[in-house]
Formats: structure tokens, sequence, C-alpha cells
């Protein structure tokens, strides 16, 4: 699909539309509105990190001044002196990036962008993700959930080819049911927990300890606190925890 939407394959049905032009009959339009880094980022390895940008700026036709401001955009300034082999992973993902970057495009495609990046570059990558994304559309596919908690606004989860969410991350959070985790001083029987309102579900997880869902945003809490305290039970902790965005992907996708 990726390569779909950067018109380097051609669709064998349908139609799709990037900045409201079409890939099949705007391709040009379409290939000057879009920055693309593939998931394997192709860099000659030889060439100077300005030297390789300088070669591209040749072929978008752009001034060479906006070398430098893509440069200092991704953070490369302290390597720009560099062969390309020489530099880290993160710091040739940044080549990549100010490479997709250099024509100035409205929508950005990125490819797993963060794969095989230590804890550090990975922390980078992402705030120079985000901070483009601030006047830019970013489409940005990854396998990696905490990498879309961390950067996205919207997901989409895609299972066999069929669109199974398309939301706000926001949206998709409130959505969430809610879990209660609670430690009582002794075991309590879960059929007396499903007594709590709006209660879904009872797991004890260890010992003393319960994980109560609930199908209510409400903060819940409180009425566990409350029953504890109504029934002579010692709450020893009390926590709410949200569903992670990978265990929305894998109950959507199995």
């Amino acid at each position: 699909m990726m390569k779909i939407l950067t018109t380097f394959i051609k669709p064998t049905t349908g139609e799709a539309q990037v900045n409201n032009f079409s890939i099949s009959t705007e391709t040009k339009q379409v290939q000057r509105s879009v920055g693309y880094l593939p998931e394997h980022n192709p860099l000659y390895l030889e060439q100077y990190v300005r030297e390789y940008l300088a070669f591209n700026a040749q072929i978008f036709k752009v001034s060479q001044s906006r070398i430098e401001e893509v440069i200092a955009l991704t953070g490369l300034t302290s390597e720009s002196h560099k062969k390309i082999g020489q530099l880290s992973k993160g710091y040739r993902q940044r080549v990549g990036l100010a490479n997709a970057l250099l024509h100035n495009p409205d929508v950005l495609i990125l490819d797993e962008p963060t794969t095989g990046l230590d804890p550090n570059q990975l922390v980078d990558i992402r705030n120079l993700i985000k901070s483009i994304g601030k006047e830019k559309t970013v489409f940005l596919s990854t396998h990696i959930m905490q990498e879309v908690e961390a950067m996205c606004d919207r997901v989409i989860i895609i299972n066999k080819g069929e669109i199974v969410a398309n939301k706000k991350l926001k949206e998709l959070r409130d959505g969430q049911e809610q879990i209660v985790i609670v430690e009582f001083d002794y075991r309590v029987e879960d059929a007396f927990l499903h007594k709590l309102p709006h209660t879904k579900s009872v797991k004890n997880t260890h010992d003393f300890i319960y994980e109560i869902t609930f199908s209510t945003q409400e903060d819940m809490r409180s009425h566990v606190f409350d029953f504890a305290h109504d029934n002579e039970l010692k709450i020893l902790q009390l926590n709410q925890k949200n569903a992670s965005l990978e265990s929305m992907f894998r109950d959507l996708t199995t």
C-alpha cells in the first residue's frame, strides 16, 4: 500500500489519492507531495552526507540552501562532514529523513523508521518525527505498538487487508474497559467481587491480588474502596490500569 501511495508500483484495481491528487492520473503531483523513507533506507554509504543530499537536491531541482535547512532540521550538523558509511544506524535514519524532506513535501510516509535503533537513538528519532508532524502529515507504519503510542495521533489497524480500527488514539483509549488492581489482606471469592457495579470480569492474578474489569469509564476505585470498607476488608494496594495498544491490537487481529 505504501509503495502504491508513493506511485512506486501501480494498483491492479481501485483508486487512491494523496493530498487530493490521484495516484493514477496525477503521478507527478503525488510525487511532489510525498517524502518517503522505506524500511530499508537506501543510502550510498561511500558518499558524504552533504554530497548525498546535494545529489538528490539536483534530482528534486531544489536549491542548495535547502540542504542546510534539512541538515539543521534533522540534527545532522555535527555529522554532516562524515561519510554515510561512518554513521550509526540512528544518524543514517536522519539522513534518510533529511532526504525525504528535501523537496518540502506535505506528506511524509515512513515505513518502520525506528527498527534496529538503540534506546537513545529511538528517543531522538521519535522526537524528530513528532516535531516534523507539527507541520506535515506523517503516515507511519510499524508493528511496534509502543512507537504508535509515543508518536501517533491517529491509529489504523489492518487485519488481513481489512481495516478493523480507525480512530484517534485518544478515542481508542477513552473506549477502553477499565481495569482496577486491588490487593486485600486475605482471599476473597470472585463471585463476591462480582457484586460491584459494572463488573465484567474478576481475575485472581497472585495470592490476594485481583484484577477487576469494569464496563464503564467512571473511575471505580472509590467504589472498590467503599465496597471493601462496607465488607470489613483491608486494602493493601489499589491501582487503575488501562489495556495497552498492544493488547487491543491482539484482540482485534486474533
